[in-house]
């Protein structure tokens, strides 16, 4: 019988290559190999690649989902219209704290945020479920009430930027850390540009006004 272990490390190693190769670069041999299994490993913990790429997906964005809903959960007890720069805080704030500057696990995190994103492969963008889709939409609700200007699809468009902003960001600062970087300072005074920056953009004026 496969040991608990198992999954895990081929979670871990999936993780990895998928965040550095994407998920069609990334073969099931090269990821039991990674993992220290054998090769009928992935088929019997997770059924396929495509549903450890889901398993992968899950692991690393649910605790980012649940951080989010309960930043809005304290946002919509205080009002029932939170203002733009609180939502904004509200959803990006939770990324900066998984995927935080210097630390290498917040950086595979960064470029699997990415990978999401951007991976042409279908089944990269086939994982989510019931409980992303219910975050997702009560923060476009929310940010619909703060910008009723702005179309349900121009909203949807700028938060998936919140997503990609703050990933790139996050895995460039690994990458090619400036000097100081790595500090908590640093760190804090990094979130508070983006949260500025990421609120101008939200509070644009509508495409085309």
């Amino acid at each position: 019988m496969a040991s608990p272990e198992t999954r895990t490390q081929l979670l871990d190693a999936a993780e990895h290559l998928f965040a550095e190769r994407g998920y069609r670069g990334t073969s099931v041999r090269a990821i039991t190999d990674l993992a220290g299994a054998n090769l009928a490993a992935v088929g019997y913990h997770f059924g396929s690649k495509a549903e450890l790429m889901a398993a992968v997906a899950r692991r690393v964005v649910e605790p980012i989902n649940a951080a989010q809903g309960a930043g809005l959960d304290r946002l919509l007890a205080r009002t029932p219209d939170p203002a733009v720069a609180d939502l904004v805080e509200a959803f990006a704030g939770p990324l900066f704290d998984e995927m935080q500057a210097g630390d290498e696990g917040g950086a595979r995190t960064s470029r699997l945020i990415v990978t999401i994103l951007g991976d042409p492969a279908e089944e990269v963008r086939g994982w989510t479920g019931a409980a992303e889709d219910t975050v997702r939409e009560r923060y476009l609700a929310a940010f619909g009430r703060a910008l009723p200007g702005l179309s349900p699809e121009e909203l949807r468009f700028r938060m998936r930027g919140i997503l990609a902003v703050t990933a790139v960001d996050r895995a460039e600062v690994y990458q090619r850390p400036s000097p100081g970087c790595a500090s908590p300072a640093a760190g804090e005074a990094a979130r508070h540009w983006a949260i500025t920056f990421l609120t101008a953009a939200m509070s644009a004026p509508p495409t085309g006004t």
